[in-house]
């Protein structure tokens, strides 16, 4: 009875394990795992098969291989995925989440963080100071984690010693002064022979602290549970119509019945009427616990919305501070368009400005246009509409976010927010009196994007030229956007690199929406050579606007027509960053119109063309 009682009463403590490759993450949680008898005895008599086939320590046990599970983990000796592990002693429960070294997995390493109160960083006594040790640093330091166990593994490797135990515990002090962190506990061990890891170490008199998991044991991290109350909700519960219940997993804080709550989103306040749960009616939840509340007056909430404590309300904006780490092989470019998933919000938005990245090595910040792979940036993030939000320092629920490729629909980047930005409190939008629908009638066809992409020299400003005056003979009102004619104007501050082309389409896009909303016909001519953009252009106006027409010319006809010899200054390298040749060209997928041009004329092109358009946007040919 009482074992039972004790193992009831053990706190959880989330651990994960960082450092460079092959500072033996997996061997010490192998350890952990084997020397606090949590492996069972079927385990154990694999583990010994298994070190004979995998093990990188010749005839002894590999206990690294209690966690490298994957099939290229074991044959490669390395951590790829993020391994979680459950570890129980009499004092305490532990999860821990070994997360891998590689700089190409430093993604997977900030998810194992995410979640985590307690960061054991590895460091190779051989080795010292790595740049992913430093770089797993910074992201701990990022993601909230405020206690680091300083694990100097391979002690036996360098005969135990004392000095240079303290040259590295020393330098790592140094390095990590600028970090935020409360705790950090250097501790001396050999993960393969366990010095120091549950027992203590007869090899290193001149060490008198903890073991590993003496020191895991005694830590307090603070809990969710003591801060303000948050629901961000997941899913309006309607089962009929007597019953009306939002749902979702408390971020922070507790709940009981009777308690004034505000909605995030509109301000109103209310009262929690019954908190239901998959066993019944409760009075009371705190934070971890998923639950269904309703309240005590008809509202209108949705996925999304955040309901919390009515006296200490999570902050609206659409654009705000945060840093962010650069988790895909493409560069994150100012002004490019991704989903951004805040708790359980997901909104359409991009990263505005690019304030400097992270200098790993120095801890410096440098200038930047672009963040690239395992980049650390401080950035300003602009949405298309408001998300409630904490500051992430204050609840890293609330203030953490996700960054979505979409296009791919992968997980780009991950972002902790910093604060509001209230540069756009006191912008409005002006009520106007002339609608879209006078304008239709007026014009007498309705109005449309219709954008031209292609390689340089496919014929798009020709056809889009040709089409405009057959409009314009027509009756309609017309404008003809051309990237040239533009660059001279508007965008003349733009040079051509990735960037610059992001932005020269996010203006054009912007005004295209404009001269739409006018109720013109606008023909863009841009080569608009990345996919992302062009979507971004299409989601600014309503359905049925915006026709993507796909001038499809392959590269060797360009080249042979080559109208301003620019192909042939990219081949002699006197212009850089040129679609098709050094730089990529996303064709369209499922445009509205492909116009092939290698067997048709432009005149039957756009007689094809206009025969589609014209009734689809309501215009009659006039007499």
């Amino acid at each position: 009875m009482n074992d039972m009682r004790l193992q009831e009463s053990r706190s959880l403590l989330r651990v994960f394990t960082c450092g460079s490759v092959d500072d033996g993450k997996s061997t010490l949680i192998g350890r952990l795992l084997f020397d606090t008898d949590n492996v069972p005895d079927d385990q154990r008599t694999a583990l010994l098969w298994d070190s004979k086939r995998y093990g990188t320590n010749g005839t002894e046990v590999d206990y690294a291989l209690l966690v490298d599970g994957l099939e290229a983990e074991r044959e490669q000796g390395i951590t790829i995925d993020v391994a979680y592990r459950f570890v129980a002693t009499r004092r305490r429960k532990f999860i821990i989440a070994d997360t891998p070294g590689h700089e190409q997995y430093t993604r997977n390493m900030a998810t194992g963080a995410s979640n985590a109160e307690v960061a054991v960083l590895l460091i190779d006594a051989t080795q010292g100071l790595q740049p992913q040790t430093r770089r797993h640093a910074a992201i701990a330091d990022l993601l909230g984690i405020r206690t680091i166990v300083l694990a100097i593994n391979k002690i036996d490797l360098i005969c135990y010693s004392q000095s240079r135990f303290m040259e590295i515990a020393s330098m790592f002090h140094d390095f990590a002064a600028k970090f935020h962190f409360s705790s950090i506990t250097p501790i001396p061990l050999s993960a393969r022979h366990g010095d120091n890891v549950v027992w203590r170490s007869a090899n290193m008199p001149w060490y008198d602290g903890p073991t590993i998991l003496e020191h895991l044991e005694s830590i307090e991290p603070e809990r969710a549970e003591v801060g303000p109350f948050r629901l961000p909700v997941q899913w309006v519960n309607r089962p009929d119509a007597s019953f009306r219940g939002y749902a979702g997993t408390i971020a922070s804080g507790t709940v009981r019945p009777g308690d004034s709550v505000v909605i995030s989103g509109s301000g109103r306040v209310t009262k929690v009427a019954r908190i239901v749960a998959a066993d019944g009616d409760r009075n009371t939840a705190r934070a971890g616990d998923a639950v269904t509340l309703t309240i005590a007056d008809a509202i209108d909430i949705s996925r999304g919305d955040v309901i919390a404590s009515s006296d200490s309300r999570p902050e609206v904006a659409d654009q705000f501070a945060a840093d962010l780490i650069w988790m895909d092989a493409a560069d994150l470019l100012p002004g490019r368009p991704y989903l951004f998933r805040i708790g359980t919000a997901t909104v359409s938005g991009v990263v505005s400005r690019i304030k400097h990245k992270l200098d790993i090595d120095h801890l410096e910040h440098l200038a930047a246009d672009r963040l690239s792979l395992n980049e650390i940036g401080a950035v300003n993030v602009a949405l298309a509409s408001p998300v409630s939000f904490d500051p992430y320092e204050a609840n890293r629920r609330m203030g953490a976010f996700i960054v979505i490729d979409r296009v791919t629909n992968t997980t780009a980047g991950a972002g902790m927010i910093r604060f509001p930005l209230r540069r756009a409190n006191n912008i409005h939008r002006q009520a106007v009196t002339i609608r879209s629908t006078d304008r239709v009638a007026r014009n007498r066809h309705r109005p449309a994007i219709l954008w031209f992409t292609g390689l340089s020299g496919a014929g798009k400003s020709t056809i889009a030229n040709l089409l405009e005056a057959r409009l314009h003979a027509a009756g309609a009102h017309t404008y003809l956007l051309d990237g040239d004619n533009i660059r001279h104007g508007l965008n003349r501050d733009l040079g051509f690199t990735d960037a610059d082309r992001v932005e020269n389409i996010r203006r054009v896009a912007e005004v295209a929406k404009l001269f739409a909303d006018a109720g013109l016909i606008v023909l863009v001519s841009f080569i608009s050579p990345f996919r992302a953009e062009r979507q971004m252009a299409r989601e600014l106006v309503e359905p049925g606007i915006f026709h993507e027409v796909f001038v499809d010319t392959p590269i060797e006809v360009c080249r042979s027509r080559d109208p301003k010899g620019l192909y042939r200054k990219a081949d002699a390298g006197q212009i850089r960053n040129f679609t098709g040749i050094d730089s990529a060209y996303e064709s369209p997928e499922d445009p509205e119109f492909w116009l092939r041009t290698v067997d048709s004329a432009p005149e039957a092109l756009v007689d094809s063309l206009y025969g589609e358009l014209a009734p689809a946007i309501g215009l009659e040919d006039s007499p």
